[in-house]
């Protein structure tokens, strides 16, 4: 399990968690946390979490700037995986980019892939012996409406032939994709704050949980002072 997020001092608190065994984090968390200095907040969280891996993004739309980008952001330590969208902005893939940063020996994060296609592009572009990560954004793909498991099911097959990557399941929306990545054999997720509140949860007696459920309701509408007759 990866702790997803931009906030350093949870970051702090998560890094002390035996069952994080990574972080990631996007422009757009960063935006939502206030972070202004992208280099600062991220040469301060990868030596927060040291040894463990952490994932931050190049922003350039230009693929020549982006494997620029990319190399100084690998640069700024040995744990740290660069994340790569599959395509720019215009929809054209990255899968040259990916090939050739990989074949420089730097750790890749492909961020934002939604269809198999995708997932064969980028393991065809890794260079054997370079760790990477390959993120599908299940979450994303459930939101519309498809089931992301035979994605997710199809991923995992074409991932396991490259003994260097590892599949993401990215977005998860609930804590019962935590169990459906584990049963599907997928090699991370990333969890929210939110989900990490709702692991105590798990396996949880339902009987008991719905007498907890009652209460609530009971208690909010006494303490609200609601009145039917």
């Amino acid at each position: 399990m990866f702790a997803d997020g931009a906030d350093l001092e949870v970051i702090k608190k998560f890094v002390q968690n035996p069952l994080v065994a990574g972080f990631t984090t996007n422009p757009t968390l960063m935006r939502k946390a206030g972070v202004e200095d992208y280099v600062g907040f991220c040469r301060q969280a990868a030596d927060i979490v040291y040894p463990k891996p952490i994932s931050f993004e190049v922003f350039s739309d230009d693929t020549s700037e982006m494997a620029d980008q990319a190399r100084v952001i690998a640069s700024w330590g040995d744990n740290i995986f660069v994340k790569i969208p599959v395509t720019n902005t215009e929809g054209l893939s990255t899968g040259e980019i990916m090939r050739q940063l990989s074949a420089e020996g730097i750790k890749l994060n492909v961020t934002a892939i939604m269809t198999v296609d995708q997932v064969r592009t980028v393991i065809a572009a890794m260079t054997p012996g370079v760790p990477n990560v390959v993120s599908v954004f299940a979450g994303r793909v459930a939101d519309t409406g498809v089931d992301p498991i035979p994605l997710m099911a199809a991923a995992k097959q074409i991932t396991k032939t490259n003994a260097d990557a590892q599949l993401l399941w990215a977005s998860p929306r609930e804590l019962l994709n935590l169990v459906q990545a584990e049963n599907l054999g997928c090699d991370i997720i990333t969890m929210t704050t939110e989900l990490w509140n709702k692991i105590p949860g798990l396996e949880k007696d339902l009987t008991e949980l719905s007498l907890q459920t009652v209460k609530m309701f009971y208690e909010d509408a006494f303490d609200s002072k609601f009145s039917i007759i």
